[in-house]
């Protein structure tokens, strides 16, 4: 079962997953980073470009998800660096301060408060404040604008959003347009909105061009996505 809840942390979420079935459902990218527990250990999700299936059995999760853009600063890595991986903490920070962390979880009322605590507490430092100009740039895009339009509202060209993209997403512009854009068909079809209605509110050019998108980013097709 998975549950969430919004973060005391500012546009994060606080989520838990335990199996409910003998196989691990796929993870989608969302344009997010996790900080992650499970059976002892504290990892770091990083930007997906496309569905990541856990290997071995399933087991449970604690986790915070993180802002599109904003894990970077609090976890002092460009996110290009994790894109497509789950990583040990300790591979980032170092070992003994891991250690700490995790005893910290692991005597907290549930992990996901434990991990949340500690994203608050790294959120306060000065050297973890984001990149100002991530915010309007998820709002633009998530909006429908492009990459072009965007650039020139926020002031600055093409291939410095590019660069700073890479750092706060893992990727470029234009796959963060994609995987926006997938989120938000989701969401409509979640909610009954028939395919065809979803694939033009969410910014497709049509149906099939729907469904190609999600067989790239999700690997299967929007009907099985819905079923599980």
């Amino acid at each position: 079962m998975y549950t969430e809840r919004a973060s005391r942390l500012t546009g994060a979420v606080v989520w838990t997953n335990t199996p409910d079935g003998p196989e691990a459902r796929p993870v989608l990218p969302d344009g997010c980073m996790d900080l992650l527990y499970s059976e002892g250990s504290l990892l770091v999700a990083g930007p997906d470009t496309r569905a990541y299936v856990p290997e071995g059995p399933p087991r449970s999760w604690a986790g915070v998800r993180f802002h599109p853009g904003t894990a970077p600063a609090l976890l002092g890595v460009p996110a290009h660096e994790l894109r497509d991986s789950r990583v040990d903490l300790a591979d980032l920070w170092p070992a003994d301060r891991v250690r700490r962390l995790l005893g910290r979880v692991e005597a907290a009322p549930d992990p996901a408060t434990g991990l949340e605590d500690i994203a608050l507490d790294r959120a306060a430092q000065p050297a973890s404040a984001p990149d100002p100009l991530l915010h309007r740039l998820v709002e633009s895009l998530d909006a429908g604008r492009s990459v072009a339009a965007t650039a020139d509202e926020l002031g600055i060209g093409a291939r410095q959003l590019h660069r700073r993209s890479l750092t706060a997403f893992g990727y470029g512009p234009k796959t963060l347009t994609r995987i926006l854009r997938l989120q938000r068909a989701l969401s409509l079809a979640r909610a009954g909105v028939p395919y065809a209605e979803t694939a033009a509110r969410a910014g497709y050019a049509d149906q099939p061009h729907l469904a190609r998108d999600v067989r790239e980013l999700a690997g299967t097709t929007l009907g099985e996505l819905l079923g599980r």
